[in-house]
């Protein structure tokens, strides 16, 4: 979809002509008569703001229907309400630390085993494959490492053992990518990040292809309670309105940050999509339309994280946090922030290293971000020079 098709899926009130989606703050709703309303009884299960942002989620991602969740931990965890007890998962290695912590410590206990694999080759999937297979579950690209994987391909290896394909387009956006278009059959976005896009909120989106799998995910929203409440709603649909016109800017200073970083002497490896030495680059270009996102992660050549800590405590317009896919340029260390609940052995087989850096790029001028990043590195680089003084 592109901006024009953005903003005039989001439709303006019918009873009022307000050109603003209303907020319905309210619990619950007059009936008619027992069972007979105009679409909605409770809140819980459904409510008219958290319906125009289910739809509009579903269109952006050409789904069948969008359901929207009190936190992307929370979208995540309805998908895994699909699995029964024997069931096995085959995951991305470089996931998010909070899907790990979930994965791990809730979902293995209840007997669903999964295999961490690294996805950027399809082969990798194929050889831990068994009978139990019952998700294929990727993020493309990453978090924090940036890999990239042919969801195409994935996906037909999936559909061969009849498995689904659920796919984390949280870094992509559905301006970049549309996974459903690839294969996949259930897209998952932490909205809190590019979707909302103003760090104001914390969500969660699942948009599944089938009218099966909807009906699935409606249930199990509405089981389990953990909706998303319509002042969120309000403002994530105020986000996608510039959802496009934000994400490009935010590529383009990506883009320019990280062939920054290629250059400069502290700086050991850049992980960015947008590289043509980037291991599956040609895939990233094919299958993101040609945007690849507006994280960069590096390390550093002293690869520790006291030096880490040096960079990332050392920046003015970079802030150190939590999140990513704001207008405000964030940077974090995962080790010790997103990534902390993965044990450091673990850690380390998937690439995030003790000195890994991961950059949010927001809106500003690239030039000033540039310049940020050559001030804070500059607390390394001095360090190094004065031990030959």
């Amino acid at each position: 979809m592109n901006a024009t098709q953005i903003i005039h899926s989001i439709p303006s009130d019918p009873l009022t002509g307000a050109i603003s989606v209303p907020i319905y703050q309210t619990s619950t709703f007059i009936q008619e008569a027992p069972g007979v309303n105009k679409g909605f009884d409770y809140a819980r299960s459904n409510n008219p703001t958290r319906k125009v942002l289910e739809d509009v989620v579903a269109k952006l991602e050409n789904g069948d229907a969008g359901f929207a969740f009190s936190t992307g931990l929370a979208a995540i965890d309805a998908v895994l309400k699909l699995l029964s007890a024997g069931d096995e998962i085959i995951a991305v290695d470089d996931i998010y630390g909070g899907a790990y912590r979930l994965f791990t410590h809730v979902y293995e206990k209840l007997g669903i085993k999964v295999h961490y694999v690294d996805t950027t080759e399809a082969s990798n999937i194929a050889k831990n494959i068994s009978s139990k297979t019952k998700l294929i579950w990727i993020e493309s690209p990453t978090n924090p490492t940036l890999k990239v994987s042919d969801i195409k391909e994935i996906s037909k290896i999936a559909k061969s053992i009849d498995a689904l394909l659920i796919v984390d387009n949280t870094f992509a956006s559905p301006i970049a990518q549309n996974p459903i278009d690839l294969g996949a059959d259930i897209v998952i976005h932490s909205g809190t990040k590019y979707i909302a896009g103003h760090s104001d909120l914390v969500a969660g989106l699942v948009i599944t292809k089938t009218a099966e799998l909807s009906e699935k995910i409606k249930f199990v929203q509405n089981a389990s309670g953990a909706v998303l409440g319509p002042w969120d709603c309000f403002l994530t649909i105020r986000g996608i309105e510039t959802l496009e016109i934000r994400y490009k800017k935010q590529c383009e200073n990506a883009f320019k940050v990280a062939k920054y970083l290629v250059n400069h002497e502290a700086v050991q490896e850049v992980y960015y999509p947008g590289l043509a030495t980037h291991k599956n680059h040609e895939i990233a270009k094919r299958q993101q339309n040609g945007l690849f996102g507006g994280i960069v992660s590096f390390t550093l050549k002293e690869d520790t994280q006291e030096e880490a800590v040096n960079v990332v405590t050392n920046t003015q317009y970079f802030k150190l946090a939590e999140s990513l896919g704001g207008v405000k340029s964030l940077l974090c260390h995962p080790a010790q922030m997103t990534h902390a609940s993965i044990p450091r052995e673990i850690r380390l087989k998937s690439g995030i290293k003790d000195s890994l850096i991961r950059l949010s790029c927001g809106i500003e001028c690239a030039e000033d971000l540039i310049s940020d990043l050559s001030e804070s590195l500059k607390s390394i680089t001095k360090e190094k020079n004065s031990l030959f003084i």
